[in-house]
C-alpha cells in the first residue's frame, strides 16, 4: 500500500506524510508491538524493522521500487509475519491478528454501525455492515465469542460517552452480555479472559458507582435503566468471579454471590440517601424558625418518606436477586436514624414538648419500619427474623416513660414543697373567703390540677399506664395536708374534766369509757363564753375548727371532681382502647378520700366536746345543778349553746353541718350523764329534782330538734336513750 499511493493522491505533502507515519505505526504494531506469535530478543529482523521504521518517522520513506529501504522493509516484516509456531513455511502472513490489535482493529470496524449525524443511532444497514465486519475474523483471527465481547464494549461505551440518553443502547448491551456469559463458561483461552477481565472490569467500576449510590442516579421513571444496570453487574460480577477465577469455586461455593451485591448497594445507597434526607431536613428545621420543628422530627419523617418511596419504587426491582431487598433498605435506615437518636436521648436532661415530639416520631418511624420488614419476610425461609435481628428497638416507648415518671416526680416534689409552705402560713380563718374553708387548700387543689392537665396535655400515648404514678404520688401530698389539718386540734378525752375523787360510777360501769380520768387537765372557774375564737391557752377556737372540716369536706368534694375528669381523660386518650385503667380511677385519691371523711368525723367529734366540755364547762360541769338543783338548772348552758349552734349553722358546709351539730348533741348528752353520775360532791339530788331534770332534758332534746327545722326526731331519739333509760334512776 505504501508503494501503490503517491504524494500526489493526496491534497498536500503533509497529509501523504501523515498517512505513511499511521501506516508504519500500524505495521510496527502489528509485527513489533502485539505480534501473533512473540518475538525473541535476539531476532535481528525485528530490531531492523525498528530501525527502518524510527528512522522512516523522522524522515518520510521513499517509496520507489528499486529503493533500497523500501525493498529492505517489504522483506523484513514478510519474515516476521509468515512465522509460524513450528517454525515452518506460511503462505499465510500475520500482521494483523496478534492480540490485542486485532480487536482495536475490529472495534474500529464495529462503529461504523453508527450514524454519523447521530451518535445513538445505528444506521439502517447495520445488519449488512456486519456481515462485511465479520468478513474480516480471518485476517484479524477473530472468531464469534470475540465479536461478542468486542461488540458489548462498543454499545456499552456509546451508551456512556453519549450521555447515556438511549437506553436501548444499554438494553442491547445486556443482551450481548448473557452471549458472553454464556460463551466465558466454554473459553480457557488466557488472552480471552485478559481482554474480558479488563472489558467487565470497566463495566463494573461505571455501574457500581450508580448502584452504591443508585437514589442519586435512579427513580421512578427510569427503573428499567436501574434494573438492566443491576442485570449488567451482576452478570459481569458472575463471570469475572465465578467462571474466570477458578479459586472462587473452591473458597466461596455456597454464597450467592447477587444477593451479596445487591445487598451492599442496597445499604450502601440507603445511607447516602440518609445523608441527604439529613441535609434537606435540617435546612427544613431552620428555615421558619416561628414554627419550628425538631430536627430529628422531621428527619423521621423523612427517613419514614424515603422508606415508603424505596419499597414502592426500588424493592420490587431488586427483589429479582435479593428476596429481602425491602427488609434490608428499611434495616439500614433504621440503623441510620438510630444512631442519631442513641446521640439526642443521651443529651436529653429535662422533659420538653420537642423532646417527646422526636420520640414519638422515632417510634412512630419505628413501627413503620418494622412493618416493612414484616411485609417483606412473609415468604422468606426463617419469617424475616434475619432482618428483624438488625433492627433493636428504639425503646422510644421507655425512654417516653422514664422522661414522664422524672416529671412526675419533679412536679410531686413542687406540691410537697407547695403544701409545707402554705400550710405553715395557714391561720385557719374561716372569713377568708365566703366557702368559709382555707386558702391554703384554693393553692393546693390549683397546683394539683394544674399537674393534671400538665400531664394530659403531654403528648404520649401512655397516660393511662403512668397515670397511677401521679395520683398516687399527689394522694400522698393530700394525705400529708389532712394529717396537718387535723394535728393539734386534741381528741374528745382532752377536753372531758377530771372524775371526781369520789363517784356514784363504779369502775365497772358502762360509762367508764365515756368518762375517763384526766389526771393533768384543770377546768377553769367562771370560764367565759368564746364563740369564734382562740383560748388564751393556746387551743383552737371553733370557727377555727369549723374552717379545717369546710376544708377536708372541700377536698373531698374537688377530689370527686379531679377523679372524674381523669377517668374522662383516659377515656378519650390514645392509649384508651390497650388498657383497661380507666374504668379504675374510681379508686384515684382513694386514701386522702378516706382520710377526708375519717378526719372530718374526727373533727365533729372534737368540736363538739370542746364546745361541751371546754368552752361550755362553766355553765356545764362547773355550773349545772350545782348546789340546789332548782338555782342551777340547764337553761344557761342551752342560751350559750345555741350561740355556738348558731356558728357551725353559718359557718360550717350544709353538707357536714348536721353531722356536726349531731355531735354536739351527742356530746350534749354525755355531759348531762356526766353531771348527773359523776357530778362530785358538789351536787345532791333527791327525788323531787327528777321533774325538774326531766323537764331540762327535754328542753335539751327541743334545743336541737327547734320545732321540726332541727335535727330529725327519730335521730334525736337515737342518741337520748342512754339518758331517757337513766332518768328514772332519780324517781
Amino acid at each position: 500500500m505504501l508503494q501503490q499511493l503517491k504524494p500526489s493522491d493526496f491534497p498536500n505533502q503533509w497529509e501523504y506524510e501523515a498517512w505513511q507515519r499511521r501506516n508504519l505505526k500500524l505495521l510496527e504494531a502489528g509485527l513489533l508491538l502485539h505480534p501473533l506469535l512473540p518475538l525473541d530478543k535476539t531476532d535481528t529482523a525485528a530490531q531492523q524493522l525498528r530501525q527502518i521504521i524510527r528512522g522512516a518517522l523522522e524522515k518520510p520513506l521513499e517509496t520507489g521500487k528499486n529503493n533500497e529501504s523500501m525493498q529492505a522493509l517489504r522483506s523484513i516484516a514478510l519474515s516476521l509475519a509468515c512465522r509460524t509456531f513450528d517454525g515452518s513455511v506460511s503462505e499465510t502472513s500475520h500482521w494483523a491478528d496478534g492480540f490485542p490489535l486485532n480487536l482495536r482493529i475490529y472495534q474500529m470496524l464495529l462503529e461504523a454501525c453508527f450514524d454519523v449525524n447521530d451518535e445513538t443511532s445505528v444506521i439502517e444497514e447495520v445488519d449488512e455492515v456486519l456481515e462485511l465486519v465479520k468478513k474480516t475474523w480471518v485476517v484479524l483471527g477473530m472468531n464469534q465469542m470475540l465479536h461478542d465481547l468486542c461488540f458489548l464494549w462498543i454499545l456499552f461505551n456509546r451508551y456512556v460517552v453519549t450521555g447515556q440518553v438511549e437506553s436501548d443502547l444499554l438494553f442491547a448491551a445486556n443482551n450481548l452480555l448473557m452471549e458472553v456469559e454464556k460463551d466465558a463458561k466454554a473459553m480457557t483461552d488466557p488472552d480471552y479472559s485478559k481482554i474480558i477481565s479488563s472489558t467487565l472490569g470497566t463495566i463494573l467500576g461505571w455501574a457500581e458507582k450508580r448502584l452504591l449510590a443508585y437514589h442519586n442516579y435512579f427513580h421512578s421513571d427510569n427503573t428499567e435503566t436501574m434494573e438492566c444496570v443491576v442485570s449488567m453487574v451482576v452478570l459481569s460480577a458472575k463471570i469475572m468471579v465465578e467462571d474466570i477465577s477458578h479459586e472462587y469455586h473452591r473458597t466461596r461455593k455456597e454464597i450467592d454471590l447477587a444477593r451479596e451485591r445487591v445487598d451492599n448497594y442496597i445499604r450502601s445507597s440507603l445511607r447516602v440517601a440518609f445523608i441527604m434526607e439529613k441535609l434537606k431536613s435540617s435546612k427544613r428545621s431552620s428555615k421558619n424558625q416561628q414554627n419550628q420543628f425538631p430536627f430529628l422530627s422531621i428527619l423521621a419523617q423523612g427517613v419514614s418518606t424515603l422508606a415508603f418511596s424505596e419499597k414502592a419504587i426500588f424493592s420490587p426491582l431488586l427483589k429479582r436477586w435479593h428476596p429481602l431487598a425491602a427488609g434490608v433498605a428499611v434495616a439500614t435506615l433504621h440503623s441510620c436514624y438510630g444512631n442519631e437518636l442513641k446521640q439526642f436521648v443521651s443529651g436529653i436532661g429535662d422533659l420538653t414538648p420537642d423532646i417527646l415530639q422526636v420520640l414519638r416520631a422515632a417510634d412512630k418511624l419505628e413501627k413503620d419500619l418494622v412493618q416493612i420488614a414484616v411485609e417483606n419476610s412473609v415468604d422468606s425461609e426463617d419469617g424475616g427474623k434475619s432482618i428483624i435481628r438488625e433492627m433493636p428497638p428504639y425503646e422510644a416507648e421507655s425512654v417516653i416513660s422514664n422522661l414522664v415518671k422524672s416529671w412526675i416526680t419533679t412536679r410531686l416534689d413542687r406540691l410537697k414543697e407547695w403544701v409545707d409552705r402554705n400550710l405553715q402560713q395557714e391561720v385557719w380563718d374561716p372569713q377568708t373567703n365566703k366557702e368559709n374553708f382555707a386558702p391554703s387548700a384554693v393553692e393546693v387543689l390549683r397546683i394539683v390540677d394544674e399537674a393534671l392537665e400538665a400531664f394530659f396535655l403531654l403528648p404520649i400515648s401512655m397516660h393511662a399506664v403512668l397515670l397511677p404514678d401521679l395520683t398516687t404520688g399527689i394522694d400522698r401530698c393530700i394525705l400529708h395536708y389532712i394529717s396537718k389539718a387535723k394535728s393539734g386540734c386534741g381528741s374528745q378525752s382532752t377536753f372531758v374534766p377530771s372524775m371526781p375523787v369520789l363517784t356514784r360510777c363504779s369502775t365497772h360501769s358502762k360509762f367508764v369509757g365515756v368518762f375517763k380520768r384526766k389526771e393533768k387537765f384543770q377546768i377553769a372557774q367562771g370560764r367565759k363564753s368564746q364563740v369564734g375564737t382562740t383560748n388564751s391557752n393556746g387551743s383552737l377556737g371553733i370557727s377555727q375548727l369549723c374552717c379545717r372540716i369546710n376544708t377536708l369536706q372541700h377536698f373531698r368534694i374537688e377530689l370527686d371532681v379531679l377523679a372524674k375528669r381523669a377517668t374522662s381523660h383516659v377515656r378519650n386518650s390514645e392509649s384508651a382502647h390497650l388498657h383497661n385503667i380507666a374504668d379504675g380511677m374510681g379508686k384515684a385519691f382513694e386514701l386522702s378520700t378516706t382520710a377526708c371523711v375519717e378526719g372530718i368525723k374526727q373533727l365533729c367529734e372534737i368540736t363538739a366536746y370542746k364546745i361541751v366540755f371546754y368552752d361550755l364547762s362553766h355553765v356545764l360541769w362547773d355550773g349545772l345543778y350545782v348546789g340546789e338543783v332548782s338555782s342551777s338548772r340547764i337553761e344557761p348552758f342551752l342560751q350559750e349553746l345555741e350561740q355556738y349552734l348558731e356558728v357551725i349553722s353559718l359557718t360550717v358546709h350544709y353538707r357536714v353541718r348536721t353531722r356536726v351539730i349531731t355531735e354536739v348533741m351527742k356530746a350534749s348528752f354525755d355531759g348531762l350523764l356526766l353531771v348527773l353520775l359523776a357530778g362530785g360532791p358538789p351536787r345532791a339530788f333527791h327525788l323531787q329534782d327528777y321533774e325538774t331534770i326531766a323537764d331540762d332534758f327535754k328542753s335539751l332534746c327541743d334545743l336541737f330538734w327547734s320545732n321540726g327545722d332541727g335535727l330529725p326526731a327519730d335521730l334525736i331519739q337515737k342518741f337520748s336513750t342512754t339518758v331517757s333509760a337513766i332518768l328514772p334512776l332519780f324517781h
